[in-house]
């Protein structure tokens, strides 16, 4: 039997290289991919759509930069921003230029993909439970991930496989779902939850303003409402197992990355509360400075002080944080109010796709446009795309760059048949 090896082979492979190589958490290994990706698989021409995004991403970091040179940093923290700062337009553009034609199915690439990724996460967690008789949820979290947005819009693209034009045996389905339901489900990831219902919705096209996605919606915050108010009318251990830790931090949710005022010598207080202390913090010692700072932030290689240490996921010991888990406030400290316009901007493009006749991109425009969505939050509590395993500049860039092939194809095929 013989296996051709061709050149959309090819760009498949390396996509689902370079979404695997965030999962190794190593940001250094993972640039070194994504660049080296970006310069064998350089286009001669891009389109007005893709240089639009790219462009808003650019802007900040133009500005970052600029505002660098009215700064006194070391060299190191300078260069390290600058990988950071360019990350979302090195994935937009990765993930663009893998698409080359029809021939790569996009959506085949990102299911299979993500079924690799979620069988390599069930593989660990056996591993670490029967090596290491690791069963507490925190720990196996720690050791095989916290989250993967990736097998969630994988999970989406099994939901809508017939839409997405993937034909797969009713075996295939059940096992498929099973496995990445199952993997997903075992991050425990409250973001991972919000991510799937949010696309889930998008797709059913329940987020655009109608009277039955009115009534949908407004059946959906009820019922939300109703279960967090049990939620938090019930005590959960802050260190408990499995889910009862998750229903902890799940009580904890709506107030952790949205408190104004925190009490830093209160342990409980802190730590429950820790992504709004970065936040108010950002926000002092940037005003602090000037309205320059407001406006146009203070470079690469600021930080924020935390005045005291301690440890990151990372297992780094450290005062002065570089970035923060809130992607706004990131932006801010870097580029200011001005760089927080350009993402904004950027969010608004994504969710503007415009209507169309090709079935396919229709269900692609609602994919990009819940990904917009998904990322207003996403970018408050997880960095969005500036997160250094994020991965989902890669997707947008890949079904993109799609979109534009299945729309110019169709269009020739409707000047040929006139």
């Amino acid at each position: 039997m013989k296996i051709r090896y061709t050149s959309n082979l090819l760009y498949q492979i390396l996509f689902a290289i370079c979404v695997a190589v965030t999962y190794l958490n190593i940001y250094e290994l993972t640039f070194g991919v994504w660049v080296l990706t970006f310069l064998v698989t350089l286009r001669p021409t891009y389109s007005w759509r893709i240089v639009k995004y790219v462009l808003c991403f650019t802007a900040i970091f133009l500005i970052a930069l600029v505002s660098s040179f009215y700064n006194e940093y070391k060299t190191y923290n300078f260069f390290r921003d600058v990988t950071y700062m360019v990350k979302p337009v090195l994935g937009l553009l990765v993930g663009y230029q893998l698409c080359r034609n029809m021939n790569i199915k996009p959506f085949h690439t990102i299911l299979y993909t993500g079924l690799f990724i979620a069988v390599v996460h069930l593989g660990m967690i056996l591993y670490s439970m029967a090596i290491y008789r690791i069963i507490n949820i925190h720990e196996l979290r720690h050791h095989t991930g916290y989250f993967s947005d990736f097998e969630i819009y994988a999970c989406i693209v099994l939901c809508f496989h017939k839409a997405f034009e993937i034909r797969l045996t009713r075996q295939k389905l059940w096992l498929f779902a099973a496995i990445l339901a199952f993997s997903s489900f075992l991050y425990l990831a409250r973001t991972g939850f919000i991510q799937f219902f949010v696309l889930y919705l998008a797709m059913r096209g329940y987020l655009r303003l109608t009277k039955r996605s009115i009534i949908i919606i407004s059946s959906i915050v009820i019922a939300t409402v109703a279960s967090y108010t049990v939620i938090y009318n019930m005590n959960f251990t802050r260190n408990g197992k499995g889910l009862e830790g998750l229903m902890y931090k799940i009580k904890n949710a709506p107030i952790e990355a949205f408190k104004t005022k925190i009490d830093a010598d209160d342990w409980r207080d802190f730590n429950d509360n820790y992504r709004s202390y970065e936040n108010i913090i950002t926000v002092n010692q940037v005003s602090y400075q000037g309205t320059g700072k407001i406006l146009f932030g203070k470079g690469m290689g600021a930080t924020v002080d935390l005045g005291r240490k301690l440890w990151t996921n990372d297992g780094e010991f450290i005062r002065y944080l570089p970035t923060l888990h809130n992607g706004y406030m990131t932006v801010y400290l870097k580029s200011g109010l001005t760089g927080i316009f350009f993402y904004l901007l950027f969010l608004y493009f994504l969710s503007r796709q415009g209507k169309s006749d090709i079935p396919i991109v229709q269900k692609v425009n609602l994919l990009l446009s819940g990904t917009s969505i998904f990322l207003i939050l996403g970018t408050w509590v997880l960095l969005g795309f500036y997160l250094k395993i994020d991965n989902k500049s890669l997707i947008v860039g890949l079904i993109l760059a799609y979109k534009e092939i299945t729309t110019r194809q169709a269009s020739k095929q409707l000047q040929h048949a006139a």
